[in-house]
């Protein structure tokens, strides 16, 4: 009678531990994703082109439901973002240049977006850093 009831308790045991176990494995898988990181403020940095000339850039970015519009100021001059969109790490922007539409796929990574742009035959690596906005001038009253 002791080995039956020996050998009861040692099955229940291990279907306690199996049932435990799989527990554990799902709660586990069903964690939820991290959530990604909106990337809407101002970012500043270098891109560079075909010659590998530095060209200072600053992105100014809004996101709303994973589309991106915003602003690409740099020294070649000022270029509206026509569309843009944001999944998981991934960002792309498109933009105007002067006629021509340009591009960059960039990688987010904290508050850094690094990848590249291209615009017709010029294009190279850009490597931009969230900072503070930059102050607008005070507007003169009238």
């Amino acid at each position: 009678m002791r080995t039956v009831k020996n050998r009861f308790i040692a099955q229940i045991s291990l279907a306690f531990m199996v049932v435990a176990m799989c527990s554990f494995v799902l709660a586990q898988s069903t964690k939820p994703a991290p959530a990604k990181s909106d990337v809407t403020g101002h970012y500043e940095g270098i891109a560079k082109n075909t010659a590998g000339e530095d060209i200072h850039v600053a992105f100014d970015l809004a996101e709303k439901d994973g589309a991106i519009t915003g602003m690409i100021h740099s020294d070649h001059g000022d270029f509206s973002i026509t569309g843009g969109s944001h999944k998981a790490a991934a960002v792309a922007l498109e933009f105007d240049a002067q006629g021509t539409t340009g591009t960059i796929q960039l990688q987010q990574a904290e508050d850094k977006l690094t990848g590249n742009w291209t615009a017709g035959d010029d294009g190279g690596p850009v490597d931009v850093k969230k900072a503070a906005p930059q102050a607008q001038p005070p507007k003169e009253k009238s």
